[in-house]
């Protein structure tokens, strides 16, 4: 999917648009709340406890992030809080925490591809379409994601496994992250990374299928 995919289908077959952006939404959501869902399950409630486990797009929907989505075909919602500290092993939660997000999404997209095969639907469908762009959307998710660049959610499962200067030096890169990340993606330096973590994924998936 090239990266104004969602935007062309929404003038090509507003339909078919409809049809899958509130699944395209709720990928993002999911991620969101595997995040808080796997931290509480290793030791830190603050997810539950401030409501943020739930499937309510209010909760998690950030302005900037769905309009990336649109436009690049990947973005974000407001993360969800994770206070590593209460983790009962540190670099083992910030590893399992971070990849979390990566890993539902990489599991809607196989089960999107799983159910185009199961059900032989009509390649010009509107299920089929709706099915192929949720696979790909979370595939771009969790490519995206896999950028070790601070916030996103490769740069802390690379903190899992270096020294805590190294660690230090990405929690510096933090506060100015995004804007790194959306300069890099307006001068499209990053397609080639992310294009390499699609291929990753989806042969991952094939294998599988």
């Amino acid at each position: 999917m090239t990266h104004m995919g969602l935007l062309r289908l929404l003038f090509e077959n507003p339909f078919a648009f409809v049809l899958i952006a509130i699944p395209l939404l709720y990928s993002i959501i999911i991620h969101e709340v595997a995040h808080g869902w796997v931290a509480d399950k290793m030791g830190d409630p603050t997810a539950r406890w401030l409501g943020r486990l739930s499937l309510n797009p209010l909760k998690h929907l950030d302005l900037m992030g769905t309009l990336m989505l649109l436009i690049f075909g990947f973005g974000w919602a407001k993360p969800v809080p994770v206070n590593f500290g209460n983790l009962r092993n540190f670099r083992k939660g910030l590893v399992f925490v971070s990849s979390a997000g990566i890993v539902a999404n990489i599991l809607v997209a196989f089960f999107s591809l799983f159910f185009m095969r199961l059900l032989s639907i009509k390649p010009w469908s509107i299920g089929n379409i709706a099915l192929y762009y949720i696979a790909q959307i979370n595939i771009m998710l969790a490519a995206f994601n896999l950028i070790p660049i601070p916030p996103l959610d490769g740069s802390k499962i690379l903190m899992g496994f270096v020294s805590r200067r190294f660690q230090y030096s990405l929690a510096r890169l933090e506060p100015y992250g995004m804007f790194i990340i959306i300069g890099l993606l307006l001068l499209r330096v990053l397609d080639p990374l992310i294009a390499f973590f699609q291929w990753l994924i989806l042969s991952a998936i094939s294998l599988i299928l």
